[in-house]
């Protein structure tokens, strides 16, 4: 465990006491409301898993590191960007795996393209978008978010 996760462990706990000596009655509530919360989640959450680990089961490392490691790596992370707006995943599961496949060999560009457009742009849910606040808006909303995606994971790869 790096010294980060640490840090936030121990700021998490710090907090927790903070909460349990400040209001025993309400930290005990939001903890038992947050159980409920995860054990309706889990379901969903162990599905999404099963779903990536067989995915990343068939997708063998030679073909991410071809294809999201090689040397276009502007094509790469356009490429990875589409792919990442047109996927719905929850982030929770999003960053372990583009952890895995950076581990496999993929550059860092198109893996900050595919979490920052898995994140930001919406294809999947861009009627629900449209119906609530409008086609002009979604479209300006999701290409800017691609856009700046694109910015990010290319200054990501100046950076890292």
């Amino acid at each position: 465990m790096d010294i980060f996760t640490k840090g936030l462990w121990v700021i998490t706990l710090v907090w927790f006491i903070i909460s349990m000596i400040k209001d025993k009655e309400r930290t005990i509530s939001s903890m038992k409301k947050s159980k409920k919360m995860m054990g309706s989640m889990l379901g969903q959450i162990l599905g999404i898993l099963f779903l990536i680990g067989l995915i990343l089961t068939f997708i063998p490392p030679t073909v991410i590191k071809d294809h999201l490691g090689g040397s276009n790596t502007l094509l790469s992370t356009i490429i990875a960007a589409l792919l990442g707006s047109i996927t719905l995943i929850p982030a929770f599961v999003a960053f372990p795996l583009v952890g895995s496949i950076v581990d496999m060999g993929a550059s860092i560009m198109p893996a900050v393209a595919f979490l920052t457009t898995l994140t930001m742009v919406g294809l999947v849910t861009f009627n629900l978008e449209k119906k609530e606040f409008g086609t002009k808006f979604t479209i300006t909303r999701n290409l800017l978010s691609f856009g700046f995606a694109i910015i990010i994971s290319m200054l990501m790869g100046v950076v890292l």
